[in-house]
């Protein structure tokens, strides 16, 4: 079994922000062809906080070779008003060849980075042929942070940077960080949600909202929104709406925006395409009358499982982790002729 901690994993993945797309892209592709296995997620929720939840998504990749395991997830909000970040993670490996666990991954770094990379990857298929003039961003937490970094690899470092949040500090102090990754950027704070998404043609939503509360009536013509926290948007805006996911019999439930666009319906003819089918080369279906093109992606667990074995791989290369030899039962003849060891570098 081989441990590998918060710091380990940001040491892999630092800096290598376009092999994490790559990454993305190829877990994506595979899943349009069939190639992968992905279970619903499973939620637990807590009678006596319903906005408190742990989520566990299981997945196998069919890589060569492939890989399999599950992402436990928790998502406290309260966290932020402590100090901790809202989302917490650990992801299992297992061998497909004896089905034992062989890898423990801290989770919170992979999850917000292929969240990031997904979307980035998004924004630039969604963009190839009209480049947008700016970034807004709606949420100033740690995901619109790694979207931020993302996209100035997938795109380029936008001219103008506008930002809104509910708590105008935490946006202040991400104009503050954001000012120091991209200096030659233009970075503005809004007061209100309707001025970011009317700022630019591509916008990033990632907050910690649980309930419907934004339109698009202010969004440039076609833009791009990237609706990440997935239960933003009023329903009747989605169904107004070109809608891009990543699986359309996973965004629609939990009481997603598009899982009540799907109730009002009764069907999901309102979603256009897939991530995978663009990545595929695929075209965005046309429309008779302009629209904002909004992309929620659930999240797949093939995406954790993708980034996962790479930082697996790449630790073990390099003896990076904690390496626990009884960590699962040791055949007695093996107990035999050698102690456990416990290493660590």
């Amino acid at each position: 079994m081989l441990i590998i901690g918060h710091a380990v994993v940001r040491d892999v993945l630092d800096g290598d922000e376009a092999r994490v797309i790559d990454l993305v892209r190829q877990a994506y592709l595979l899943h349009e062809q069939g190639r992968t296995s992905v279970p619903h997620s499973v939620f637990l929720r807590f009678p006596e906080n319903a906005r408190n939840r742990i989520i566990g998504l299981p997945a196998y990749l069919g890589t060569d070779p492939p890989a399999a395991g599950m992402k436990w997830i928790a998502s406290f909000p309260a966290n932020i008003e402590r100090g901790l970040d809202r989302a917490s993670a650990a992801i299992v490996l297992n061998s497909l060849e004896t089905g034992q666990p062989e890898a423990v991954i801290e989770g919170s770094v992979v999850s917000a980075r292929r969240t990031a990379a997904g979307a980035a990857l998004a924004a630039q298929l969604l963009t190839a042929d009209r480049h947008p003039d700016g970034l807004a961003l709606i949420g100033c937490g740690l995901i619109n942070q790694q979207v931020l970094r993302f996209l100035a690899v997938a795109l380029a470092p936008p001219a103008s940077l506008v930002l809104h949040d509910s708590d105008p500090g935490r946006a202040e102090a991400f104009a503050t960080r954001a000012a120091a990754l991209l200096p030659g950027t233009t970075i503005s704070v809004v007061a209100d949600a309707e001025q970011a998404l009317a700022a630019h043609r591509l916008v990033s939503i990632a907050t910690t909202a649980s309930e419907p509360h934004l339109e698009l009536t202010a969004c440039q013509p076609e833009s791009v929104v990237l609706h990440l926290s997935l239960r933003d948007l009023h329903p009747r805006t989605v169904l107004a709406a070109r809608n891009v996911v990543d699986d359309p019999d996973h965004v629609c439930r939990e009481r997603t925006s598009l899982h009540l666009a799907e109730q009002l319906t009764g069907g999901r003819d309102f979603i256009h395409t897939t991530i995978g089918r663009l990545a595929g080369g695929a075209a965005l279906p046309p429309v008779d009358v302009p629209a904002p093109v909004v992309v929620s992606p659930f999240g797949l667990g093939v995406l954790d499982i993708a980034l996962a074995e790479h930082v697996r791989r790449t630790a073990a290369e390099r003896g990076l982790g904690v390496r626990i030899d009884d960590f699962t039962p040791v055949p007695a003849a093996a107990v035999a002729t050698a102690e456990p060891t416990r290493e660590r570098t």
